[in-house]
């Protein structure tokens, strides 16, 4: 006999409508992804402790698991308040704070005495406070998710925003150094015991006011005057948003003392603005103001000195760091030669010598999770935060206001920008900076400011990829209303 064919499902017995297309949120997935990056920190935690320990302590996993039980918190936020987000930030995020939290706790094992290093709890040290600022961060950014429904709301106190991100950014250019300077750079508000960063927090209100100016500007600032090269150039007096926040970064520059914040400020401005209009005339006069401006400040660090002289200094370690190795070229070099000693695989988690690069916490964490995780290792990493700043990217192409393409994709920037700079830095391929790798580094100020920036990337994405209509009748779609459809062309719903 032969079978009877099954006939095909329709839309009468499955429910759906002819045409409509079922969205999936991809929560499963996000949560899969996460879990994967829970157990990768578990056995780096397990690894570190056999080879700097000579065994594996039954608590190993404990880092981790809080750490897992914290970013499902925020997978179940997530789910709840921006369902249709990315689902790929948080898991990505996660694995990069999860290995920031392994090091420095490694680190904290390396310094303790042998009596001790069986017996320290999960809070001690750099790496239990890391463990704590985590947790800070992650409620801030859940926080944001329910405050912030629509990221077109953040666009009403752009200008507020603004003066913030300003005042935040000279403050600690105003305060005496003993208030605000470390190592030379002049970034940061210290009182008693306690420092904050505010110029992690400034980058993100300052990218608020330069979406929503762009956002109202950019027809002038299209507009060409003539054309070289095959180039577009802007009008002269069309000049003026750029020249001005020009001075603002040399300002940094100069009087705090620190060219990645400098660079940082201004390229995420340049930029949100070539996005905005279009123009490679921008990108192209916004690098000669730039590259034009540090010489000028190298040239006269070296002759009139001053403000200048600290940048002079630091250039010259940049040039020639092993003209003066054991004092002021000896960071620089420390973590050169631990990039060095890495090779392409490492010397291995827990079995390298971090400790011998000043600050390897802070500036220079990066160079010593090199020495122990190799090229391969770091390249890793990369790519990680690659897929971070692709996917801000991708959420700020799809979202269809003009406000939410302009702040996504200067976030997404910003965040590669950062670890160019401090990647850069430690590699030599530009002079040191003051930055911090986001996610990896000792601190809260920078943890808590990125964690805001992937939150607001979350609320975008979400409302890029959020369907059109629910249930079989038109919704309004956050960030900027139903799109145009083709004819013929599927409508997106809500898989129940």
């Amino acid at each position: 006999m032969t079978a009877a064919a099954t006939p095909a499902a329709s839309p009468a017995t499955t429910g759906e409508q002819p045409g409509v297309r079922l969205a999936r949120s991809r929560r499963n997935a996000e949560l899969s992804l996460l879990l994967v990056a829970m157990v990768l920190v578990a056995a780096y935690g397990a690894i570190v402790e056999a080879n700097l320990l000579d065994t594996v302590t039954p608590d190993f996993w404990m880092p981790a698991a809080v750490l897992g039980v914290l970013f499902v918190g925020m997978h179940l936020v997530i789910r709840w308040l921006a369902p249709f987000a990315d689902p790929a930030l948080l898991p990505a995020v996660a694995l990069l704070n999860g290995i920031g939290v392994g090091f420095l706790r490694r680190l904290d094992l390396a310094r303790a005495t042998s009596a001790e290093r069986e017996t320290l709890a999960i809070f001690a040290g750099n790496g239990g406070r890391q463990l704590a600022w985590t947790l800070a961060s992650v409620i801030l950014a859940a926080v944001l998710l329910f405050v912030v429904k629509d990221h077109r709301a953040v666009s009403r106190y752009a200008y507020t925003l603004g003066l913030a991100g300003i005042v935040l950014v000279m403050i600690p250019a105003v305060l005496p150094a003993r208030y605000s300077e470390i190592y030379g750079a002049k970034l940061w508000i210290r009182i008693g015991g306690f420092s904050i960063q505010p110029g992690e927090f400034a980058k993100l209100a300052l990218l608020v006011f330069f979406a929503y100016y762009l956002v109202r500007k950019r027809e002038v600032l299209s507009l060409a005057s003539r054309r070289i090269l095959g180039i577009d150039f802007p009008r002269g007096r069309d000049l003026g948003p750029v020249v001005a926040v020009w001075v603002l970064s040399l300002l940094v520059l100069v009087f705090e003392k620190d060219l990645g914040t400098s660079l940082l400020y201004f390229g995420m401005f340049v930029v949100t603005l070539y996005i905005a209009t279009e123009r490679v005339s921008w990108l192209l006069i916004g690098l000669l103001l730039f590259f034009g401006g540090a010489y000028l400040a190298y040239v006269l660090g070296g002759t009139v000195g001053g403000p200048f002289a600290n940048f002079h200094v630091r250039a010259e370690i940049w040039l020639d760091p092993f003209s003066d190795p054991y004092e002021k070229g000896y960071q620089l070099v420390q973590g050169l030669l631990a990039l060095g000693s890495g090779g392409l695989f490492g010397a291995g988690p827990g079995a390298g010598e971090p400790l011998e690069i000043p600050e390897v916490q802070n500036d220079f964490i990066f160079a010593g999770i090199g020495e122990e995780i190799g090229l391969f290792g770091l390249t890793a990493l990369l790519v990680t935060y690659l897929l971070i700043v692709e996917r801000g990217l991708r959420a700020g192409l799809a979202v269809r206001d003009s406000f939410g393409k302009l702040l996504a994709g200067g976030l997404a920037f910003t965040l590669g920008l950062q670890v160019f700079v401090i990647v850069g830095g430690i590699s030599r391929l530009i002079p040191l900076t003051g930055q911090t790798t986001p996610f990896l580094s000792a601190g809260g100020s920078s943890l808590m400011a990125n964690w805001l920036l992937i939150a607001v990337l979350l609320r975008v994405s979400d409302a890029a990829r959020r369907p059109v209509t629910t249930g079989g009748g038109p919704a309004a779609r956050p960030g900027g209303g139903p799109p145009e459809q083709l004819h013929g062309a599927p409508t997106e719903v809500i898989r129940p």
